[in-house]
């Protein structure tokens, strides 16, 4: 159970900071062609750094999964 609400969180970090990153376009309040407004740059940052963390965090942990399968033996041929 744990690992399934640890493995949602991490899913929900990485799509908040996708929507971060896509907000100021799909919503509209970053005109097309002028300069980035500072709530723009900020939403960027925050948004593609929280996306990073879910990423490398989710693959870590499927990493480690990959590894403790192999550790038992579980992935042969049977």
């Amino acid at each position: 159970m744990r690992a399934k609400l640890g493995v949602s969180a991490l899913v929900l970090l990485f799509l908040g900071g996708l929507w971060l990153v896509a907000a100021p376009f799909v919503v509209g309040y970053q005109p097309r062609g002028d300069e980035y407004a500072d709530a723009t740059v900020n939403d960027l940052w925050i948004g593609g750094g929280l996306a990073a963390v879910g990423f490398v965090a989710l693959v870590t942990y499927a990493a480690d999964l990959l590894r403790e399968l192999a550790a038992r033996g579980t992935h042969a041929d049977r």
